[in-house]
């Protein structure tokens, strides 16, 4: 039973977050398109690791994270008073490069020269 609490907390916060992203004021944040990746809840509610991507990168993403760390007790002032939780959890962020690895995914499938027609031959 407590597992959908904090499924349901999970994706609370990481809908705020979201919203809370995008009024930060911070140029290393508001300069590079981030996306929260994977949002990770400790069961007692005392520490939150959101994985956090930028499109141009991780070099990128890794100067968000510094924005985000130094904006961290507005944030996290900000998500309790958005959730009403007894206790806000400690935010940890960190890079990664997910979406730079899957946009070089969809280069690579994107290069490949398959034609349609191979497919109905083989019948």
């Amino acid at each position: 039973m407590a597992s959908h609490k904090i499924e349901r907390t999970t994706e609370d916060i990481r809908r705020e977050l979201t919203a809370i992203f995008r009024e930060l004021k911070d140029p290393r944040v508001t300069g590079a398109f981030l996306s929260i990746v994977r949002v990770e809840v400790t069961n007692d509610l005392s520490y939150c690791t959101v994985h956090v991507s930028a499109i141009e990168g991780l070099d990128r993403a890794k100067e968000a994270v510094k924005g985000l760390k130094s904006a961290g007790g507005y944030i996290r002032r900000e998500l309790g008073h958005r959730l009403r939780l007894r206790h806000v959890p400690e935010l940890i962020f960190t890079a990664t490069d997910s979406i730079e690895y899957s946009a070089h995914i969809s280069r690579v499938l994107n290069s490949l020269d398959i034609s349609e027609s191979e497919d109905g031959e083989d019948e």
